[in-house]
C-alpha cells in the first residue's frame, strides 16, 4: 500500500507542476514580452490579458511545494538546501513582480507606467529562467552526499547545461505567452506581431531543447536507460513544429493548443526520465532521494490523498470559472490605467 501511495504523489506532484508550467507559463511568457512591445497600448493590453488569473496560476507553484513538503519531506529539505539562493531570488521577483500589477495603473504617468512593466518583466524572467535551471539540474544530477545533504555550490547549479535548461524555459514561455495573447486581442495589427513573435520564439525553443536534450545525452545514462522519456521528448519538439506550423496557416487556437502540449509533453517526460527519482546524486546512486527513501509515512499520504481528493477538484472548478469568466478578447481603450 506504501509503495502505490508513493508512486501516486509522485504522478500527482508531476500533474501538478504541469499544470504550473502550462498556466505560469504563458502568464510569465506575457510578462517577459512587455520590453519586447513598444506601443504603449499594446503593453496595456497585455497586461490586461493576465490582470484577472496572474495570481490564481501561482496557485500550482504553491501547491506543488506543499505536496512535495507533505509527501516527500526529505526532497523538500534538501532541494530548498541546494538551490536556496536561486529561490530566494525567485521569491525576491515574483514578490517585486505581484508589486508592479497592483502599483502600475495607480498614476496616470508613462515614466511611472515603464519602471512598473519592467518590474513585471523582470519577476517574469527570473523565475522562468530559474525553474529552467531547477529542471535542468534535477536531470542532470547534484552532488548529494550520504544523509540527502547537498555538498555542492551555487556554481555547481549553474553549469552550462542547467543555463541551457533556463534559456529553454525562457524562450518556450516566450512563445507560450505569444500565442496565448493573440487568442486574447482584438487588434489584427497586434494579432500579427504576436504571431511573429511566438513563431521566432518556438523556434528559438526548438534549437535549445536540442542542446539540452544533447547534454542530457552525454552527462546522464537517462535517456538510454527510459526510451520512454527520449520519446516525449521528441513529441514535445514536433508539438512545437506544429505549432509553428499553425502560426503560419494563422489558426492561433491550434497554435495554443500545440503549444500547450509541447509543454505537457515537456515536463511529462522530464518525470518520467528521473523516474523513481526526484533528486539524482551525481557522486552515487545510492545517495539520490526517491520516492521510497525519501517519502512521509504511510498514515500521513493517507490523509494527503484524501484531502488531495476533496481541494484539488475544487480548484480545478475555481480556475475554469475564472478563464470563463475573463474568456473575452483584450478591447483597446483610450486610457491605459483601466
Amino acid at each position: 500500500m506504501l509503495e502505490t501511495l508513493q508512486i501516486v504523489w509522485f504522478v500527482l506532484i508531476a500533474v501538478l507542476f504541469t499544470g504550473f508550467f502550462f498556466f505560469e507559463g504563458f502568464d510569465y511568457g506575457v510578462g517577459m514580452l512587455l520590453p519586447i512591445v513598444k506601443d504603449e497600448s499594446e503593453r496595456d493590453q497585455l497586461i490586461r490579458s493576465i490582470a484577472p488569473v496572474w495570481d490564481g496560476n501561482e496557485v500550482w507553484m504553491i501547491t506543488a511545494g506543499g505536496a512535495m513538503f507533505a509527501a516527500f519531506p526529505h526532497v523538500y529539505a534538501t532541494m530548498f538546501s541546494a538551490f536556496y539562493l536561486a529561490l530566494f531570488l525567485m521569491l525576491v521577483a515574483l514578490i517585486l513582480r505581484g508589486i508592479a500589477f497592483e502599483l502600475r495603473g495607480k498614476i496616470d504617468s508613462k515614466t511611472w507606467k515603464t519602471r512598473w512593466e519592467w518590474a513585471i518583466a523582470f519577476g517574469s524572467y527570473i523565475p522562468a529562467f530559474l525553474w529552467g535551471v531547477v529542471v535542468a539540474d534535477l536531470m542532470l544530477g547534484l552532488p548529494i552526499v550520504k544523509g540527502f545533504q547537498f555538498s555542492g555550490t551555487f556554481l555547481d547549479l549553474v553549469t552550462p547545461a542547467a543555463i541551457v535548461g533556463g534559456l529553454t524555459f525562457v524562450a518556450i514561455f516566450l512563445a507560450h505567452g505569444a500565442m496565448f495573447a493573440s487568442l486574447r486581442m482584438q487588434d489584427e495589427k497586434f494579432i500579427h506581431k504576436l504571431r511573429s513573435m511566438a513563431a521566432s520564439f518556438g523556434k528559438t525553443a526548438i534549437g535549445c531543447c536540442v542542446f539540452l536534450l544533447a547534454a542530457i545525452w552525454m552527462k546522464t545514462s537517462i535517456l538510454n536507460d527510459k526510451p520512454i522519456s527520449l520519446v516525449l521528448f521528441i513529441l514535445a519538439a514536433g508539438s512545437l513544429f506544429f505549432a509553428l506550423k499553425c502560426i503560419g496557416d494563422i489558426n492561433d487556437r491550434l497554435a495554443f493548443f500545440s503549444g500547450s502540449i509541447a509543454i505537457i509533453f515537456f515536463t511529462t517526460a522530464v518525470f518520467t526520465g528521473i523516474f523513481p527519482n526526484l533528486m539524482s546524486s551525481s557522486l552515487s546512486s545510492d545517495w539520490s532521494l526517491t520516492i521510497y527513501n525519501a517519502s512521509s509515512t504511510e498514515h500521513t499520504l493517507k490523509l494527503m490523498t484524501i484531502a488531495a481528493g476533496v481541494f484539488v477538484p475544487i480548484v480545478l472548478i475555481y480556475q475554469g470559472f475564472t478563464y470563463w469568466i475573463f474568456r473575452k478578447r483584450i478591447s483597446i481603450v483610450n486610457d491605459s490605467s483601466h
